[in-house]
């Protein structure tokens, strides 16, 4: 495949670790000019990690709308209008519904669904101004099937899907593409976090491996390979997809 990255410009969110960090990686090894948020302080350790890229950091919360124009303006700032959104920010609480508390509701849905719709509304106007763009979301397992414990979570990657769908739809005339991926477990910290939550984190960490036909979990780069894929002109004629990379875990 032709390298079709080069020189584009992209905003990663959720990008301080885990697939965002492997994102921002393989974009910078790609040539690309990549905005990079997170919540978290050390998304600027980007900079230092990879010091090779065209890249600017930013610190922001994408399920705010202030910070989300903060860090479009400060990327516009750097490198111009943002030409491919990947989505990558997200929040789980492991909980049934009965145990879910309404702030434990709000937040993931903030965290999920809220930062997707605030990042791609931003992102819009200026691709429609261009008649092109991409905007890729990491959806998930829990996008398409049902699993204890992830009522809030299931309910959030839900509504980021099918918001996926609606866009693909209403701006496909314009030129725009909107995808995402869904993933299985993938071996970041966020994964250990919610393992370390569970009454037996080893235990746990066995069923969610055996739980997978192909009995291991994703690593971060097959996640961001095919978020990049799917955002790139090498998708040209996909869009209103989700990319399951789930190692067989809907299929079974």
């Amino acid at each position: 495949m032709q390298n079709v990255i080069k020189d584009r410009i992209f905003m990663v969110t959720g990008a301080a670790g885990g697939v965002g960090r492997a994102v921002v990686k393989q974009l910078a090894e790609q040539g690309a000019k990549i905005i990079a948020t997170d919540i978290a302080e050390n998304v600027h350790d980007l900079a230092k990690d990879f010091p090779e890229a065209s890249l600017v950091t930013v610190v922001g919360d994408v399920s705010k709308s202030s910070d989300v124009e903060n860090i479009f303006n400060v990327g516009e700032e750097k490198f111009g209008p943002v030409e491919s959104l990947i989505s990558n920010a997200g929040y789980m609480i492991g909980k049934a519904l009965h145990e879910t508390s309404e702030e434990d509701w709000d937040a993931v849905m903030s965290g999920n669904a809220k930062s997707f719709f605030l990042c791609a509304k931003r992102a819009l106007p200026n691709m429609l101004k261009a008649g092109k763009g991409s905007i890729t979301a990491t959806g998930s397992i829990s996008s398409v099937v049902g699993l204890p414990s992830q009522a809030a979570y299931c309910a959030s990657k839900g509504a980021v899907l099918q918001l996926v769908r609606q866009l693909a739809v209403e701006y496909a005339a314009n030129g725009i593409r909107v995808n995402a991926v869904g993933p299985g477990a993938i071996n970041t910290p966020f994964l250990t976090r919610y393992l370390a939550g569970l009454p037996d984190p080893e235990a746990g960490a066995k069923a969610v491996k055996d739980a997978h036909p192909m009995k291991r979990w994703a690593e971060p780069e097959e996640v961001a390979t095919s978020l990049i894929f799917l955002a790139s002109d090498n998708a040209a004629f996909v869009t209103g997809h989700i990319l399951m990379v789930d190692g067989g875990y809907v299929a079974g």
